[in-house]
């Protein structure tokens, strides 16, 4: 079985397009939780475009109280905390009371301790994350981070392409997963079965092989109900995140529907 995190960026985003609290990102934080999902991701940036400092608090305030609850055949309710560590800690004289400093990715993990820390090579430029690390130009640089978030107890997931070599010095580095970016199988399917196929070939390699190296596996980006199932029958996927696929079903669907939706398509 492979364990929902329901991303909440995008009601974030919509929160953010007018003053106050509404949509309510806890809300529907309980909402996902309520209706099968095992987990809860949140990817803050520097400029808090969507996810706030406040809200990754809040949440792991959340998960916390659900540290005891277990359904059957469900995992433990997680927390997935995820960013670029490299990004700098942003310090202003003019704060506003809904927007806070945001005082790096290290220390929300470190602040809030959630299960799982992802780290992602975004920037503030990107629209979303695109791709995977490149550990022959990050490796050394990752290196302390990785130790820090492990000494800390928290589980270590790098977002990384479906390269082998790429994912051997993954392992190397000491993490505890990898998440395979899936943008480019999900724009496979815009092209030919052919493509599907060979993409498929490729994320099965790359899972195989982490698993044989000893690496979790997750996976995330663009999965939506049409390509999820299809990609979970390569196997050995520990976990998904989706978020932006999902909020659209639900303005389609309603989101407790589709949370069940998402949540039987990874059973």
């Amino acid at each position: 079985m492979t364990a929902l995190s329901v991303n909440l960026n995008k009601i974030a985003l919509l929160r953010n397009s007018r003053e106050g609290n509404n949509p309510s990102v806890l809300d529907f934080a309980r909402m996902a939780i309520d209706n099968g999902a095992d987990g809860l991701t949140v990817h803050p940036r520097p400029d808090q475009r969507h996810i706030r400092v406040s809200d990754v608090y809040e949440l792991s305030t959340f998960v916390r109280s659900l540290k005891n609850i277990n359904r059957i055949n469900k995992l433990e309710i997680e927390f997935n905390i995820e960013g670029n560590p490299f990004a700098p800690a942003i310090i202003s004289e003019n704060s506003s009371k809904s927007i806070a400093d945001y005082p790096g990715l290290l220390t929300l993990i470190e602040n809030t301790r959630p299960q799982q820390a992802t780290l992602v090579p975004d920037t503030n430029e990107q629209l979303t994350s695109d791709h995977g690390f490149d550990l022959e130009k990050d490796g050394e640089r990752l290196a302390p981070f990785i130790q820090k978030i492990k000494s800390w107890g928290v589980r270590c997931c790098l977002f990384m392409d479906p390269d082998l070599k790429q994912i051997k010095l993954a392992q190397e580095l000491g993490v505890d997963r990898i998440e395979l970016y899936t943008g480019p199988y999900a724009a496979s399917y815009a092209l030919s079965a052919d493509d599907v196929k060979v993409s498929l070939d490729q994320y099965r390699q790359a899972s195989e092989y982490a698993v044989k190296l000893g690496l979790g596996v997750n996976a995330g980006h663009d999965l939506n109900l049409d390509n999820l199932a299809p990609f979970l029958a390569i196997g050995n996927i520990a976990e998904v995140s989706i978020g932006h696929a999902l909020t659209i079903d639900a303005l389609l669907n309603g989101y407790k529907r589709t949370i069940l939706d998402y949540s039987k398509a990874c059973s």
